[in-house]
């Protein structure tokens, strides 16, 4: 959400965003994009890093949303759903996004396959039926 502009999305779908001090760890690592890095250095007051109070072994690209967790890691996301926990990833987000008129989802789009950010041709066409649909409505 950092690389392609729309980090802006998160505060307005969630009251905080708790990320777990793995993920600031991870986000620190000499690989990470420079415009990551720099926001996991200068938090928005709406991110606090928290250490999970139960450890789903979920990994560490989980971040956790109060009753949600934002996470594209496919086996992270697999133990979550299997302990209930509702799990929304990056299209996920980008798809309520564009419904609520704050984004375009293919411009988005766009703009997160000219990241690291990947995907399946599969679920990225699934999600795309979803917001057509939902467009056509």
């Amino acid at each position: 959400m950092i690389l392609i502009g729309n980090v802006d999305v998160l505060p307005r779908l969630f009251d905080k965003v708790l990320i777990p001090p793995a993920v600031i760890h991870e986000l620190s690592h000499p690989d990470t994009p420079p415009p990551v890095a720099i926001w996991a250095r200068n938090l928005p007051e709406w991110v606090e890093v928290k250490a999970p109070r139960t450890v789903l072994r979920l990994g560490i690209d989980a971040v956790e949303l109060g009753l949600a967790v934002l996470m594209d890691e496919h086996a992270g996301r697999a133990a979550a759903e299997q302990r209930g926990v509702l799990v929304l990833g990056t299209l996920a987000i980008l798809n309520i996004a564009d419904a609520k008129g704050w984004l375009e989802f293919e411009a988005a789009i766009a703009r997160l396959r000219a990241t690291n950010f990947r995907c399946s041709d599969t679920v990225l066409e699934k999600v795309r039926a979803i917001v057509r649909a939902r467009k056509q409505t």
